[in-house]
């Protein structure tokens, strides 16, 4: 076993070359099988292992430094440099993570989860190198798909402007998470068919060259022809025209053009790109045949290629396309929109049903929000299906296109909450506190899935302005669906559980902690009240106000950020009124979180049944301090 010998690049450039397609082999099984027990983003990974070999075989890392867009196909980067043996922690609690992290080794340079930003760190690098008068190489590893996003199309123009010594390696494996689209996708595709480009002008250039005393000359006046030569092989030569010294397309799991196409990149000046071909999941039959499904995944059957699925009831997901299928099936002005997401939102039922009704955009999240807006104030009903973390990415799209406008988009929220395995970057918290101070946009939560199902009836009933819902990643609860749907009054909450010592009102997930937390009080004879806070705006300001006059001690609750979340929410409205009850926040603190499983980050987080109880202990202590209070309403 060669593999097991590796444990830093020193190792990988001590190989002779004909150990490197048996340790590209080696690796490929090493990834198989752990992924089957842990999870994790086998495809990518599996189409980047020679790629990676031969970065740290022919550069000097971390001296040289080697930037991963979105950071799921740095697993061989990982084992390369002396994680190997944590490979059965990776994106466990506590254990490895599944992206690039600084705190976890010097040769990941660069952090990253969301994809299009390797080239605007790098083009940042660059000018740091350069003004420290250093001279170490900066290699950026970019998919095709990330290539579609805004942030990557402006540093190249930025990168071909300042002409700085820079290697961009576009990893071209045709597939991102959901199929690629766009004109960046064509484009590609059609310098994939014309890979004799390069070979063609290099061999006019050395025919040339060998004409006795003329040659020379020649080969000054023959730019021209180069140039029509160019566009009739190529196609826009799109990355020449930016100011790249475009090199390919390469064979990605070929190790000799590989050698050869990363040296030459080495010695140019300015910025270059290496156009690389690589296959999705290669190596794995299951995951070559569905590079989609295979893209990132639990735990599976390493000999099938069996997915293992624990049973349980339908995901978030799954309720939410559904619906939009029943829905859209009797309102023709209902459009979908998803960046790239169409598979993890769960929409390709719904784009087999209304193909001309779906938009995928590939990954442009900002214009897929303006795209909403454009629509919206052209009369359809758009629902705009995006992770949490992802709209992060359009928040100046959502104040300024969508809001301003008051323009009746909806936003439905996938992923909002605690996502477990991808850790910081794909934790959904911090949506409420950066929605919620937008004016005219409503913003609601459901406790299950039903609730689910008729928040969905209500937005695209609800034709006053934005109107945003947000839902968990994973499986719902398991409660019946009701038939049919009805609307939600906007703005009122439900009291789920009476009780006249204290209440807990809770959002989302977290009210069926509250109920539990309310049962087990019950049994020792102490009333909590749990109220389903489904509108986080607006309030429920009836509802606050009467409790303020019962003198309870509130608890909010909520799987998000604590600043800036619904329980600041709660506490503003009873700074506003000038009313006194003793109000408790608990949310995600101020930190990012790390991976996990959901269950075991909440317990650390004290949101679990037993923390909520000690906490609601702590307050039902000052209960009776506050009943004194002689309480009035201000004006």
């Amino acid at each position: 076993m060669i593999l097991e010998h590796i444990h830093s690049p020193q190792d990988v450039k001590r190989l002779s070359k004909e150990d490197l397609p048996l340790l590209a082999k080696e690796i490929r099984q090493f990834l198989i099988e752990k992924l089957s027990i842990t999870g994790g983003h086998l495809s990518p990974n599996l189409g980047v292992v020679e790629l990676t070999l031969m970065l740290h075989r022919l550069f000097d890392s971390p001296k040289d430094k080697i930037l991963w867009d979105v950071g799921h196909q740095s697993y061989i980067h990982k084992i390369i440099t002396g994680r190997k043996e944590k490979f059965d922690t990776l994106r466990q609690y506590k254990g490895l993570s599944g992206f690039p992290r600084r705190e976890e080794s010097e040769h990941d340079v660069w952090e990253t989860g969301h994809s299009s930003t390797s080239l605007s760190a790098a083009m940042g690098m660059a000018i740091a190198r350069d003004l420290q008068g250093k001279d170490h190489h900066i290699i950026a590893v970019i998919g095709d798909g990330a290539m579609t996003g805004g942030m990557a199309l402006e540093a190249l123009n930025h990168i071909g402007h300042e002409q700085r010594r820079l290697i961009v390696i576009l990893n071209d494996n045709e597939m991102s998470i959901s199929q690629n689209v766009g004109a960046i996708h064509q484009y590609l595709g059609r310098i994939r068919t014309a890979a004799k480009y390069q070979k063609a002008k290099d061999e006019m250039e050395n025919l040339l060259k060998r004409i006795p005393a003329i040659g020379e000359g020649l080969l000054r006046t023959a730019e021209r022809m180069k140039d029509s030569l160019k566009h009739l092989l190529v196609p826009g030569v799109l990355f020449e025209e930016l100011g790249f010294t475009y090199l390919g397309p390469v064979n990605g799991h070929d190790f000799d053009d590989l050698e050869i196409s990363i040296k030459q990149a080495k010695k140019l000046n300015g910025p270059v790109l290496l156009h690389v071909i690589t296959k999705k999941g290669k190596g794995y039959v299951a995951a070559e045949a569905d590079s989609d499904t295979w893209h990132g995944l639990g735990p599976y059957k390493v000999e099938s290629g069996e997915v293992i699925k624990q049973p349980g009831p339908p995901s978030y997901s799954s309720i939410f396309a559904k619906t939009l299928i029943r829905l859209a099936e009797k309102d023709r002005r209902i459009i979908a929109i998803t960046p790239a997401m169409m598979s993890g939102s769960g929409l390709k039922p719904f784009a087999e049903r209304f193909p001309d009704r779906l938009f995928d955009v590939g990954i442009a999240e900002q214009h897929a929000t303006t795209l909403s807006a454009g629509l919206a104030v052209s009369g359809m009903k758009p629902v705009l299906s995006i992770y949490s973390t992802f709209l992060q990415r359009a928040y100046d799209q959502v104040i300024h296109d969508v809001c301003k406008q008051n323009l009746n988009v909806v936003i439905a929220i996938d992923r909002a909450g605690l996502v477990g395995a991808d850790g910081e970057t794909h934790q959904g918290v911090f949506d409420i506190p950066f929605l919620r101070v937008v004016p005219n946009l409503i913003l609601m939560m459901p406790k299950d899935e039903n609730e689910l199902q008729h928040m969905i009836y209500t937005a695209l009933h609800y034709e006053k302005g934005p109107i945003a819902f947000r839902y968990p990643r994973g499986n719902g609860i398991g409660v019946p669906l009701d038939k049919d749907f009805h609307e939600i009054p906007i703005g009122k909450w439900e009291i789920l559980n009476p009780g006249a010592d204290g209440v807990i009102l809770a959002v989302g997930p977290m009210v069926h902690v509250a109920k539990e937390v309310s049962a087990r009080f019950e049994k020792e004879g102490i009333g909590i009240r749990v109220v389903n806070a489904r509108f986080i705006k607006p309030l429920d300001e009836e509802m606050l106000f009467s409790m303020a006059q019962e003198h309870l001690p509130i608890l909010t609750l909520e799987e998000s950020c604590r600043y800036g979340g619904f329980g600041s929410a709660v506490l503003e409205y009873y700074v506003d009124h000038a009313l006194a009850p003793h109000v408790v926040n608990m949310g995600i603190p101020d930190r990012f979180i790390g991976h996990g499983s959901v269950n075991q980050l909440l317990e650390e987080l004290n949101l679990n049944v037993q923390g909520v109880m000690e906490r609601m202990r702590e307050i039902l202590g000052v209960k009776r301090k506050y009943r004194r209070i002689s309480w009035e309403r201000s004006v």
